[in-house]
């Protein structure tokens, strides 16, 4: 693999990593579940250790919880090119989150808000794309 190979890839991954927070925000969870494989792991942030897996029971989990508003800010992207198929990614996350007012003004934020965490990703290219075989969250600071 050449240079501009590796950062093809490297710009792939960090774009489906940043796309991820995007949809997540929009709650569209049948996209954001589509960015994982078929067989992918999956741990919140707030539960690192307790695994959802699978496409279908990652999209089960977000439709399971209740709407709320939310914005997730992420950075430190760094992604590690092991080969053709194979990157692994970490980042930084931020989640300010609170509840949706009835007359539609801006959300009261949560008081927990925000929470700062980490991902670190297992990516693998697939006939579709990139998408994540493994996305484990943590937190770096209790709420």
């Amino acid at each position: 693999m050449n240079e501009e190979q590796r950062r093809a890839i490297e710009a792939d991954c960090e774009r489906l990593i940043k796309l991820y927070v995007n949809l997540n925000d929009a709650q569209d969870w049948d996209a954001v579940a589509a960015l994982y494989t078929e067989d992918a792991r999956f741990a919140r942030p707030s539960k690192p250790g307790e695994f959802v897996e699978g496409r279908a029971a990652i999209l089960t989990s977000f439709t399971a919880r209740p709407p709320r508003a939310q914005r997730h800010v992420i950075s430190n992207i760094v992604v590690d090119v092991e080969d053709a198929d194979n990157a692994r990614g970490f980042s930084v996350i931020v989640l300010y989150m609170g509840d949706r007012p009835e007359d539609g003004g801006l959300p009261v934020q949560d008081p927990k808000s925000p929470l700062i965490g980490t991902y670190t990703d297992r990516l693998v290219r697939t006939a579709e794309g990139w998408r994540f075989a493994e996305r484990v969250g943590g937190l770096d600071f209790r709420p």
